[in-house]
């Protein structure tokens, strides 16, 4: 039968195969996610005032 080395080599090659046609959207998501969070973080940033405090909304 299989040894644990020969079955974790096993493992990470299907892993690799499946995982392969997944990484071009797995990338696009996480592209956009960052995108998303900088954007966030900017405009929470731009939202404070000069001292510190938070602005109140308008």
């Amino acid at each position: 039968m299989f040894g644990l080395s020969e079955f974790a080599i096993l493992l990470l090659v299907v892993i690799a195969v499946l995982a392969a046609r997944k990484l071009p959207e797995l990338a696009r998501s996480a592209g956009k996610s960052a995108r998303i969070l900088k954007a966030e973080a900017r405009a929470a940033k731009e939202e404070q005032s000069p001292d510190g405090e938070r602005r109140q909304p308008d």
